[in-house]
């Protein structure tokens, strides 16, 4: 399984965004305290539309207590890091938990947990002329990198309500 992971999210419509692309995508969400907001806020409910009640995710204190309970590889989203999200392989053949993690959207992923996997600090490339990406399409960005690696297995190739051959019927 895929999952995301919010260190210290601070933006409830952000979190709402990333919430909705969980559920599209399968993804557990994983929130790590402090939050910047209250999980009930209206305006993170807003934002993650009606699918709050398909969501699969999860609330820790810290990033100790989060660690603790959850075993995988670890990836981390950082504008320091060197290597390209793409130049990973998430195909995941051994069955690994696979962990993406995001940091505030004020100051990123501590420096000092960034040092202490530097083969799996990466970077979403852009050009000098942005600091950063807003973080909720820097989570849409990645997690559909993993899926296109992973074949989008358990996702859907059409519209479902209106059926796969919607554009064909008159």
């Amino acid at each position: 399984m895929n999952h995301i992971v919010l260190l210290e999210p601070e933006i409830p419509q952000n979190t709402g965004n990333i919430m909705r692309t969980c559920v599209a995508t399968g993804t557990k969400l994983h929130l790590i305290k402090p939050l910047g907001f209250s999980l009930d806020e209206k305006h993170l409910i807003r934002s993650s539309v009606n699918y709050i009640d398909k969501l699969d995710y999860e609330v820790y204190e810290n990033f100790d207590d989060f660690r603790q309970k959850n075993k995988g590889i670890y990836y981390y989203f950082t504008r320091y890091g060197k290597r390209p999200h793409t130049s990973y392989n998430y195909q995941n053949k051994n069955g690994e938990e696979l962990y993406f993690i995001f940091g505030k959207e004020s100051s990123g992923i501590p420096k000092e947990l960034l040092q202490k996997d530097l083969d799996h600090c990466m970077r979403i490339p852009m050009t000098e002329d942005v600091r950063a990406l807003n973080l909720s399409n820097c989570c849409a960005i990645v997690i559909y990198e993993v899926l296109r690696q992973q074949e989008y297995h358990g996702l859907l190739q059409h519209e479902p309500h209106k059926g796969a051959d919607y554009l064909e019927s008159k």
